[in-house]
């Protein structure tokens, strides 16, 4: 049997115990917005259309909600159309707050515009999926995001990612 001498490896603080380690916590996840619009009923008896293309926009936005907690929102908005018209519209903004604490002042825009995204769009692509398939198309399964990639090269085009609030 193993003896505890009190001490667990120094990976996870003891309750009671102050950590000085860095800690993002999601505090919560939710919808904040959404709409799928199917205006051409007709499509049903005659298919899609000529030429089917989807155009999606996805943007992230960062507002302080208090000392330490976060706000941290995707919002992606698509359109399908084809030559015929508007297939259909989505538009959701899922969001999460977080809370940080011990993070260095210098790490906390890119956990929020990297590392809080990434958690949340799993739960993000899945809901646009349920949609569209809800809404009598095929599910749209958006490809995974490199949020780090997308930060730097924001940063490089002067484009400095700006927290409201």
């Amino acid at each position: 049997m193993a003896e505890n001498n009190g001490t667990n490896g120094g990976n996870i603080p003891q309750t009671g115990e102050t950590s000085l380690h860095p800690q993002v916590n999601v505090l919560g996840q939710y919808i904040k917005d959404l709409s799928f619009e199917s205006p051409d009923t007709d499509r049903f008896f005659r298919g899609p259309g000529k030429n089917p293309n989807l155009q999606l926009n996805f943007n992230v936005q960062v507002r302080k909600l208090q000392e330490n907690a976060y706000e941290a929102a995707l919002s992606l908005e698509g359109e399908a159309r084809s030559d015929e018209g508007v297939l259909y519209k989505i538009e959701l903004v899922y969001a999460g707050a977080f809370l940080l604490r011990n993070l260095p002042q210098e790490a906390i825009q890119p956990v929020l515009f990297i590392e809080c995204p990434a958690l949340l769009f799993p739960f993000a692509r899945r809901i646009v999926a349920d949609l569209s398939r809800e809404g009598g198309f095929p599910p749209l399964l958006l490809d995974p995001i490199d949020f780090g990639s997308l930060y730097r090269r924001r940063v490089e085009m002067g484009q400095q990612p700006t927290i409201t609030g």
